[in-house]
C-alpha cells in the first residue's frame, strides 16, 4: 500500500523544535515534504507575499524527508509547495507544532492555522497543531501518540472539503493528559493596550500588551477543555458567511422597497 504523502509547514520557522518534532512524528506515518518559512512568521494570519519576490532552497536536515525553506509566510509555503515542489497533491497537510496556543480567537491571528486553512481552501485535509508552551525547549514528545492518532484517523476518515482541524495540546506530561475532546471555539478575546515608551533619542514608541479574557463557561469550549487537561480539537471552516442571518438581513435591507 502506498504511504500517504504528507506536507508539513509551520509559522515558527523551519528549524523550530516544534516543526522538527512534527516532522519526526510524520515520518513514521508517510512520505514527508517540508516547506516552511526561513524565519519566524508568528501572528501573520493569512498574509501572502504580493509586493516582493520569494526565494527558496532545499536544505539538508536530519531525517528521510525533503526540507525546503521559503522566504515567505505560512500561507505562501502551502501555495508554493502545491505549485512548485510537490509532484502530486498531498493526502494531508499538517502545520505546527506551534510554540504556544492557537485556541479560541487566536485562530484568526495564527500563521499555523492559516496554513491549514489555506490547504482547506485547496480541498485538502489539513490539521494545525499547537502546544500550550511558548518555550523553545518545550517537550513536544509528550503528545506524540495523540498527534499521530489524530493524523492517522483523519487520513482514514476525511473531513468534508473546506473543514480543517485546530488541535491544541495542554502543557502536561502524557500520563496527565485526559484524552481528546471535540470542542467549539471559546468566546474569548485579548484585552489589549499599547504601552507608550520613550527611546534613548526621545522618540515615542509603542509596545502591544494585554491579557487574555475567557468569557466562556461552556464545557464544550476549547479553552475550558484545555484547562481541564484535555486536547481540544475544533473543526474550522473558512466560509465566514453568517448564513443564519441572511434572511433577516435581506428583510432589513429591503424593508423600504417592500413597504412601497
Amino acid at each position: 500500500m502506498q504511504r500517504p504523502q504528507i506536507l508539513v509547514t509551520n509559522d515558527d520557522g523551519i528549524t523550530a523544535p516544534g516543526v522538527r518534532n512534527l516532522v519526526e512524528f510524520m515520518n513514521e506515518i508517510g512520505d514527508v515534504t517540508v516547506v516552511a518559512p526561513n524565519s519566524p512568521q508568528s501572528g501573520k494570519g493569512h498574509a501572502i507575499t504580493i509586493n516582493s519576490t520569494l526565494t527558496f532552497e532545499e536544505i539538508q536536515l536530519e531525517g528521510p524527508q525533503r526540507d525546503f525553506s521559503l522566504s515567505g509566510t505560512p500561507v505562501d509555503c502551502v501555495k508554493f509547495a502545491l505549485d512548485k515542489i510537490l509532484t502530486r497533491r498531498p493526502d494531508i497537510v499538517v502545520s505546527g507544532i506551534n510554540h504556544g496556543a492557537n485556541s479560541s480567537i487566536n485562530v484568526i491571528y495564527s500563521g499555523t492555522m492559516s496554513a491549514a486553512v489555506e490547504a482547506g481552501v485547496e480541498g485538502l485535509q489539513a490539521i494545525g497543531f499547537s502546544l500550550l508552551d511558548f518555550s523553545w525547549d518545550a517537550d513536544f514528545s509528550q503528545a506524540k501518540e495523540y498527534i499521530q492518532q489524530i493524523v492517522t484517523r483523519s487520513l482514514e476518515n476525511p473531513m468534508p472539503k473546506g473543514v480543517v482541524l485546530n488541535v491544541n495540546i495542554p502543557k502536561l506530561n502524557k500520563n496527565k493528559i485526559k484524552g481528546i475532546r471535540v470542542c467549539r471555539q471559546a468566546v474569548a478575546k485579548w484585552e489589549e493596550n499599547f504601552d507608550e515608551r520613550i527611546n534613548p533619542h526621545g522618540k515615542k514608541y509603542y509596545w502591544l500588551t494585554g491579557y487574555f479574557n475567557n468569557m466562556d463557561s461552556g464545557a464544550d469550549a476549547d479553552e475550558n477543555a484545555l484547562a481541564e487537561g484535555y486536547i481540544s480539537v475544533v473543526p474550522v471552516k473558512f466560509d465566514l458567511t453568517a448564513h443564519e442571518h441572511m434572511i433577516s438581513l435581506g428583510e432589513i435591507l429591503n424593508s423600504d422597497a417592500n413597504a412601497s
